[in-house]
């Protein structure tokens, strides 16, 4: 079955940095478009980043120019890259895949706090 499981959160100070890790099973992971969202409370979850299986990324307004998605097809995992924390960016993080004929699936989160 497919699973996805998100490593890397924590507590760090606003301009600090973390690397969120997902790791991937029960797919074909390079052919397979991964993502990142988040989801602050008493907000509705938003996407983050987007990285397609030729690499090519999309990020959202607020990511832009601080966050970077990469993949490891050798590592099914897929990391997101994130500098110059802001209290703002303060969230769960969750990594997705859309698979065509089952649906989207979700890892389980890991928490970001960022302090100011």
């Amino acid at each position: 079955q497919v699973q996805l499981v998100e490593s890397g959160g924590g507590l760090v100070q606003a301009g600090g940095s973390l690397r969120l890790s997902c790791a991937a099973s029960g797919i074909t992971f390079s052919a397979n478009v991964m993502s990142w969202h988040r989801q602050a409370p008493g907000k509705e979850r938003e996407l983050v980043a987007v990285i397609g299986s030729s690499g090519s990324t999309n990020y959202a307004d607020s990511a832009k120019g601080r966050f970077t998605i990469s993949r490891d097809n050798a590592k099914n995992t897929v990391y997101l890259q994130m500098n110059g924390l802001k209290p703002e960016d303060t969230a769960v993080y969750y990594c997705s895949v859309y698979l065509p004929i089952s649906g989207r699936f979700w890892g389980q989160g890991t928490q970001v706090t960022v302090s100011s």
